[in-house]
This record gives C-alpha cells, sequence and structure tokens, in this order.
C-alpha cells in the first residue's frame, strides 16, 4: 500500500505494530512488492533482535522510541510521501490553515529538527515533534503518522499527504488564512470524539 498508494516508493518509509513486548517493522533495504510474511522483523523494545531473522528497517529506533513514549501507539507509518517532503525540505510546519490538521492531534503539524536517519538523535527530534500530536513532518526526510491499529495510522499518513497538498497548493495563491487557535481547540474538541471505523 505504501506504493500503490504512492506514499513511498521501491524500498523507502516503513511500517510497524505493537506486539507484546516489542513490534513487528519491514525489514531493511527489500522492495514492498516482493515481502513475504517471514521478512518482517520483531524488535524487542529492549532494541534487541535476532540477526538471523532479519534486519529491521534502518528507522527501527524511532519505531521503539515512539512505543516506548507513546503508550496509545499501536502501529506506526513513516512515508517519503512526496507533499509532505517537499514542506520537510524547507523545515516548515503545517500550520491551521484548514481545520483538518486537528486530525494529527494539535494545533499544527509540526516539523522534527533533522539528523541522519537511523540515529538516536533523529528519534529524539521526532518525539519532541510528536508531543501532543500523533504525526509530524521530519526535516529533510518525510513524515510519521502513528495510530491504535495499523489502518488508522495508514489513513492518518495519506491525510498529512493531501494536507500537505493542500497547503503547497494554497501557498501558490499567496500566504493562507490562518484559523484562529479559539477555532482549533473547538476542532480538537470535535476530533476527539470523531469516530473512524
Amino acid at each position: 500500500m505504501l506504493n500503490s498508494r504512492k506514499l513511498s516508493s521501491l524500498r523507502s518509509g516503513n511500517i510497524s505494530a505493537r506486539y507484546k513486548e516489542g513490534f513487528f517493522i519491514t525489514p531493511s533495504g527489500k522492495k514492498y512488492s516482493s515481502l513475504k510474511n517471514k521478512d518482517i522483523v520483531f524488535v524487542n523494545l529492549d532494541g534487541s533482535f535476532d540477526k538471523k531473522k532479519g534486519i529491521p528497517s534502518s528507522e527501527w529506533k524511532f519505531h521503539q522510541d515512539i512505543y516506548l513514549n507513546k503508550k496509545k501507539a499501536k502501529a506506526i507509518v513513516h512515508a517519503h510521501s512526496t507533499n509532505a517532503t517537499a514542506i520537510s525540505t524547507h523545515k516548515k510546519r503545517i500550520p491551521p490553515f484548514h481545520y483538518m490538521v486537528a486530525m494529527a492531534g494539535g494545533y499544527d503539524i509540526k516539523c522534527a529538527k533533522y539528523a541522519t536517519y537511523g540515529t538516536r538523535d533523529l528519534s529524539k527530534n521526532i518525539i519532541k515533534a510528536l508531543k501532543n500530536r500523533k504525526a509530524c513532518l521530519i526535516a529533510n526526510h518525510g513524515q510519521i503518522a502513528f495510530e491504535n491499529n495499523l489502518s488508522k495510522a495508514f489513513e492518518l499518513a495519506e491525510e498529512v499527504e493531501n494536507i500537505s497538498l493542500q497547503y503547497i497548493t494554497s501557498l501558490k495563491l499567496g500566504k493562507p488564512k490562518i484559523l484562529s487557535l479559539n477555532e482549533m481547540k473547538k476542532v480538537l474538541s470535535k476530533a476527539k470524539n470523531y469516530k473512524r471505523e
């Protein structure tokens, strides 16, 4: 789906799902179109894994830290989606130009500071940007979203990409009008009661 929904091409991006005292994550360096169940790697929350059963995505550290810091996170989707990545290369947040920004959990969608991929520094930057949020951009890299199941996490990542496209399009017309903090508080309150099946 990362490929078919155009969220990431070939091998870029990664997906994980929490399971017991760890998480299953996509492996390093394999095209999604060729993946089999046996290729998915289990990583313990302490960061250990059985190398004989495969090598996890190079980004496994930020998946680990999200699961350790966000108890509600049950699944994570990280994508190099075109529009979210484009905004991230400007190290910009997405402001409340549209009420759907609230689907990411806050008044805006933050952009985590840049750090080399696969490092603990990047992981720390992402955790900071995810404070009171379920999704963020990652500077010069892409986006990440988590939810309480894989289907919702994937849907949120798609929403972030769609919002990113809308924001880029709005900027072509000039500076968009921003919704007030008071209005976003109302939207966030409504969003908490919004049930997605």
